[in-house]
């Protein structure tokens, strides 16, 4: 969860470098709280007055917005730290071989030491949350 909040306390910093742990905490607790939001949310799309769409139903949909830029920006930090540029998120365009591509970069060990994109995130302890 620390890393959840570390995520959302860098909301849109594109600079720097993410630990793998960073990323992959962030993608867990952002696909569990997705689904249990589509759980809770989802089965309520059809009220009983002709199909209208119940207002509820869009808090799944609000909270993937509210963290669409956050998650950009830890997948460019992610990229950082594997010495790749930040627009290498834009492999995401190219169907089924740019996602494979990207997981797999996202899987990888950062570069030890510094690089282009900043200090080693792991020489720098996770702060406690206050």
């Amino acid at each position: 969860m620390n890393y959840y909040l570390t995520v959302l306390k860098k909301y849109a910093v594109f600079e720097g470098r993410a630990r793998r742990a960073e990323f992959w905490w962030f993608a867990l607790f952002n696909f569990i709280f997705g689904m249990v939001l589509q759980m809770l949310f989802g089965p309520v799309i059809i009220t009983a007055e002709e199909g209208a769409a119940s207002p509820l139903a869009f808090i799944p949909v609000l909270y993937m917005l509210a963290i669409l830029i956050p998650s950009i920006a830890v997948a460019v930090r992610r990229l950082h730290d594997t010495g790749r540029s930040g627009w290498f998120i834009l492999l995401l365009l190219i169907p089924l071989v740019g996602p494979i591509v990207l997981i797999v970069f996202y899987a990888q060990e950062g570069a030890s030491g510094d690089n282009a994109y900043g200090a080693n995130p792991k020489a720098e302890p996770m702060a406690p949350m206050t």
